[in-house]
């Protein structure tokens, strides 16, 4: 298959896998800043930072260890999936055992000590998400978008349905028919809890759905493969912790670093909002995540594979600001999705977005140092952006509140992707068209603040205006790109 078709049709595909759920998730947001307080959802955000932090430290590379060894000989295929399931098995069983019984301590250190259960289910959540990511990695090596999407898509929907069962149906009941057998599995004082059990069950419908993937291991656990996956994949343990910390800090540290007299968790709840509303920047950058990985390390072939490296970069930045220019265009519609009380935080989505576009850059740069086997430069890059992370939110947040987070997320990944970039051109020149491409990011930037300066009164006149902005981007692009584009629609 020609390299951009099969990039395209695999991001499009792990996209809809990908996209579906999350989108669902998203809809949930606009759900949860309906029923739920400021200071409740802001619980739910300062425990999802934790959780995808945590997720990251226990996965510790092994999904990339396991595409760079499975690729290198298919005769392995089999023996390196067992003994990644059997590795991550025993560690994310450890962990949920140790969350389980330290949950007391655990809840005091993060704030939460009247609920030590929270711990317990989040705990078990983290250790049962950690396990399943290699079944999927085996389905995405498989080439099985279908099948991930329905797994997926499964999770999701148990999640969203428990969720909306504990949250709504059941109060509704209890309150026209207070001896409904319902008393017996619901209790008011869980409240916000009922999320994270939603959840719990959405996790153990995976295990289920996975079950064929997971009983085809043959209990065969190879040391010597391990130790060398394990070598592998420690740098990117650490880029991994690195940039789940330089996603995730600000919502933990908010709680903190707010002044005094603020209700941190309604702070912390607005900006968690509103940092959602750029999930479809996300939703492409992990389409692109789950497409690439595997497609990079089978196309190395010197100098041919460098430039479709580099046109893939010129394309996925290109969608990439096309999302950013359309998402501000018609940010007076997405705004809906949240609660009107949410919307006071909208200022942190243009951040963001871009920030979210910069980390799916510095995701594509790091090809080289996966290739390359200089996967600690990997880890380099990360670090430097969770001390930009750390540094810039102690500086930024006590004066400016949450927009000093949102800022601070933007530098980081920015400083990421540049010092990569550097480092790759080193020792894995790749030939990026950093011209073409800082042209397109001038001139949506440049339509953005048009669209802000210029705002025509009425919902339609104002549609109207973005749509033409919108339009003369599209245009622009297909002035630059005709001859690539149509070359590619041929292919």
């Amino acid at each position: 298959m020609n390299p951009f078709k099969k990039i395209a049709t695999e991001t499009v595909m792990y996209g809809m896998s990908t996209m579906l759920p999350r989108f669902l998730n998203w809809l949930m947001v606009s759900y949860f800043t309906r029923v739920f307080s400021e200071n409740a959802f802001g619980v739910v955000v300062n425990i999802y930072a934790w959780v995808a932090i945590l997720l990251a430290l226990l996965t510790y590379g092994m999904e990339t260890s396991f595409f760079r060894f499975a690729t290198r000989d298919k005769r392995d295929e089999e023996k390196v999936y067992a003994t990644s399931m059997i590795t991550l098995f025993a560690s994310s069983f450890l962990f949920s055992l140790l969350m389980v019984v330290f949950d007391q301590p655990i809840a005091s250190f993060m704030g939460f000590a009247d609920h030590p259960e929270f711990i317990r289910w989040f705990g078990l959540i983290i250790g049962i998400d950690a396990f399943t990511s290699i079944p999927f990695a085996w389905l995405r090596l498989k080439n099985r978008p279908i099948r991930f999407f329905a797994i997926k898509l499964i999770s999701v929907v148990v999640t969203i349905f428990f969720t909306v069962f504990f949250v709504s149906i059941c109060p509704s009941i209890l309150k026209g028919n207070p001896n409904s057998i319902v008393r017996y599995i619901y209790s008011p004082q869980i409240g916000v809890g009922y999320v994270f059990i939603s959840n719990l069950l959405g996790s153990i419908a995976t295990i289920f759905a996975l079950w064929p993937e997971m009983k085809k291991v043959k209990f065969t656990f190879d040391k010597d493969l391990f130790v060398k996956m394990i070598g592998y994949g420690f740098p990117i343990l650490i880029l991994s912790l690195a940039m789940m910390i330089n996603q995730n800090l600000d919502k933990i540290i908010l709680k903190s670093l707010l002044p005094k007299g603020v209700d941190v968790l309604a702070q912390t709840g607005i900006y968690g909002a509103n940092y959602r509303l750029g999930v479809i920047m996300v939703l492409f950058t992990q389409a692109f995540r789950y497409s690439f990985e595997p497609f990079f390390f089978s196309q190395q072939q010197g100098e041919k594979s460098n430039k479709l490296y580099a046109d893939i970069m010129k394309y996925f930045v290109l969608f990439g600001l096309f999302i950013f220019l359309s998402t501000m265009c018609y940010i007076d519609v997405i705004k809906r999705v949240i609660g009107e009380h949410f919307r006071e935080g909208l200022k942190v989505v243009p951040l963001v977005l871009l920030g979210n576009l910069f980390s799916g850059i510095a995701y594509n740069l790091s090809l080289w140092y996966k290739l390359s086997d200089r996967t600690r430069y990997g880890a380099y890059v990360a670090l430097l952006g969770s001390a930009v992370t750390i540094v810039f939110n102690i500086l930024l947040v006590p004066f400016i509140g949450y927009m000093g987070a949102a800022i601070t997320g933007f530098l980081c990944f920015f400083v990421m992707a540049l010092t990569s970039y550097t480092w790759g051109q080193k020792y894995y020149p790749i030939p990026y068209d950093l011209r073409r491409m800082g042209f397109y990011f001038v001139v949506s930037i440049g339509l953005y603040i048009i669209s802000t300066i210029v705002h025509p009164h009425g919902i339609i006149l104002n549609f109207l205006w973005n749509t033409l902005l919108m339009g003369l981007f599209l245009y622009t692009v297909y002035v630059k790109e005709k001859s690539g584009i149509l070359k590619l629609l041929k292919k």
